[in-house]
């Protein structure tokens, strides 16, 4: 792969792991700043306030995920993935020179709600903009390999707000962090926004968006086109349904579950956290490449029959653990598995649709799954640890998996198509002349 290329990849994945460092961040540092801006007294409910507004983000995604879809689809991926940043680096800001209580009284709620909704409709549409740009950037025997380091650049940025956090709370005293140097983080996700908006400034529009003749399409980017492709919209939903609660399961929060259900000191459980999410971040690149030899399905249904049967085992087993040692194999263990889907969601998606409505079409599903399973996952699993019945999210995240597994066992492989014909003449995800995008629909 040349120079051009890896450039591309940098270029198209980089808003990703600002992204996810942001995200990282607010909620990991909302314990220090939670007090900053509501009135001292219950520190419990300061957090719950806190972290409602961190809720919002989620509820934003969606609305994201349509508006710089719509964006990528009319004006260009560049367009997209330009605002995005530009939405990233303002959330950054406004949370960093946010004003305390003791300033503004609730002023300083104001501007943390906004920019929480700043990030959530960044968010939304980050994903879909960089997984269009990626596979549609990238030879066509790589784009499997090109579009997995979109979770490697979000892994990324999980690790990086890890690891500054741990710098942060071993070279200062926890005063100071409950004082100012909370604000640290955000002063450096805005300056990591800044470099990538600079760097998407100078990039070049795809060559597949750019020779498309539908670009003076009126309907193109827009819902009523979104709808004549309700099969593949469906198709986006389903496949990311297993995966999202999985990848949520094992990554942000699998630190909670060892320190509060398994028992594990919190240290351990961060260690065992930062080191699984490395090892995972390493091996999406080789899950991409092997895509691109042997195709998209047998990896997806490698990951959801991996999910629907060892899931309940390895949770359990989890429980159980003890140490540093068995805890990190059996996580680690359980995010080979979910590889198989975050290696290469990002590139399926966008191979089901044509170029006037691929961002969108990946972008909106993709946004509502997302909400409905990724968001609510923590929120799901402590309500079964709540009523007494924690088990039975093990059930409920294999019960995810196993629907996914029905529509990955009938969709048509993607790994062949041209992304130039998707759409046109009939020609559909497959071979060529391969139609139905999902065998029965």
């Amino acid at each position: 792969m040349g120079r051009e290329q890896w450039k591309k990849i940098w270029v198209g994945s980089a808003g990703n792991m600002v992204e996810w460092f942001d995200w990282f961040v607010y909620a990991s540092f909302a314990v220090y700043f939670a007090d900053a801006f509501f009135p001292k007294g219950n520190d419990t409910a300061n957090l719950m306030n806190t972290m409602g507004i961190f809720a919002v983000g989620f509820f934003l995604r969606p609305v994201g995920g349509w508006l710089l879809g719509r964006v990528g689809d009319r004006k260009g991926r560049k367009a997209a993935l330009t605002l995005t940043v530009t939405l990233m680096s303002a959330s950054a800001v406004l949370i960093a020179v946010a004003p305390t209580y003791g300033v503004a009284g609730y002023g300083g709620v104001a501007v943390l709600l906004l920019a929480r909704m700043l990030q959530g409709l960044s968010v939304g549409g980050e994903y879909a903009a960089s997984a269009t740009y990626l596979t549609e950037a990238s030879a066509p025997g790589r784009r499997g390999f090109a579009s997995s380091f979109q979770y490697v650049s979000m892994t990324a940025g999980q690790l990086l707000g890890l690891g500054l956090q741990i710098v942060l709370q071993r070279t200062l005293s926890d005063a100071a962090l409950h004082s100012w140097a909370w604000r640290i983080p955000f002063i450096i996700g805005a300056l990591g926004a800044a470099i990538v908006f600079y760097l998407r400034r100078n990039m070049l529009e795809t060559d597949v968006y750019a020779d498309d003749d539908a670009a003076t399409d009126p309907d193109r980017g827009t819902l009523k086109a979104l709808l004549a492709h309700k099969r593949e919209a469906f198709l986006v939903i389903a496949l990311t349904m297993g995966g999202t609660v999985a990848y949520y399961t094992y990554t942000t929060y699998l630190t909670k579950y060892l320190s509060g259900s398994a028992g594990m000191e919190k240290s351990t459980a961060s260690l065992v956290s930062f080191c699984a999410l490395f090892l995972f971040m390493c091996l999406q690149p080789f899950a991409g490449w092997l895509s691109d030899r042997i195709g998209r399905r047998p990896l997806l249904i490698t990951f959801a029959i991996g999910s629907t049967f060892l899931t309940v085992p390895i949770m359990t087993l989890l429980r159980h653990a003890g140490s540093f040692w068995p805890a990190l194999g059996l996580s680690l263990l359980a995010l080979v598995i979910v590889t198989g889907y975050t290696s290469i969601n990002a590139c399926v998606k966008a191979e089901l649709f044509p170029t006037g409505i691929r961002a969108l079409g990946v972008a909106l599903p993709y946004a509502i799954a997302n909400a409905l399973f990724g968001g609510t996952a923590e929120y799901v699993a402590l309500w079964f640890k709540n009523g007494g019945i924690e088990s039975g999210y093990y059930w409920y995240v294999a019960g995810c998996a196993a629907v996914s597994l029905v529509v990955y066992l009938a969709m048509r492989e993607t790994r062949t198509i041209d992304l130039h014909r998707v759409g046109k003449d009939g020609a559909a995800p497959g071979a060529p002349g391969d139609v139905p995008v999902v065998a029965g629909f």
